[in-house]
């Protein structure tokens, strides 16, 4: 009975993606490029799943000078589109696919999300200083060794002000968007993405 119980445990641990064929039709990758993807998300995750912990420490190995935890976790939950604790190797893949060959629209959306941390469909200026703050935090004094205490602060009073059109205090995935794709200094941060990525 022991084979039995191993048998089934492996089934409910390991969580196998529904079709490459399904993925390669709803992302930017050829088939090739999925399992060459999908190798390389089972080494790391031999489960197929990835839960937070997991993603910290796989992000902590790429910012060795910085405390990535608090930038691994709102990554983290902008991934794991279903809220549910755990980031399936289709989530992994349809993220990647925005964020790497997805449009400027797609791609602003998803950071949107990302920065939209209570998922109520706005941006307001804590959301928008927890995670700049986590960015700088990642990157770590070595990046910025000039920067003051208060760089974080100023740099979201900026970026809000340029953000929030109608100045109501919280900034819209309009808004976001109209405003990221008019300011390069804006775009040319959030390409910070593609490299943290």
């Amino acid at each position: 009975s022991d084979k039995i119980e191993d048998e089934l445990e492996m089934t409910t641990v390991c969580h196998r993606p529904e079709g490459l064929e399904q993925l390669e039709a709803q992302t930017n990758f050829t088939k090739r490029e999925l399992q060459v993807l999908y190798r390389g998300f089972k080494n790391e995750c031999p489960s197929g799943v990835v839960n937070e912990e997991t993603f910290k420490q796989i992000y902590a190995q790429f910012f060795p000078h910085g405390d990535a935890s608090m930038y691994a976790h709102y990554l983290f939950n902008a991934f794991d589109t279903a809220q549910n604790g755990s980031v399936k190797f289709e989530d992994f893949v349809m993220a990647l696919s925005i964020l790497l060959r997805g449009t400027v629209h797609e791609k602003l959306r998803w950071t949107f999300n990302l920065y939209d941390i209570n998922k109520d469909g706005y941006i307001n200026k804590e959301e928008m200083m927890d995670i700049v703050k986590a960015i700088y935090d990642m990157m770590g004094k070595y990046t910025y060794p000039v920067l003051k205490e208060d760089a974080p602060k100023q740099h979201v009073d900026v970026f809000f002000q340029k953000m929030d059109k109608n100045k109501d205090g919280v900034v819209t995935l309009d808004e976001f968007i109209e405003s990221c794709q008019e300011d390069d200094n804006i775009m040319q941060s959030l390409q910070l993405f593609e490299n943290v990525m």
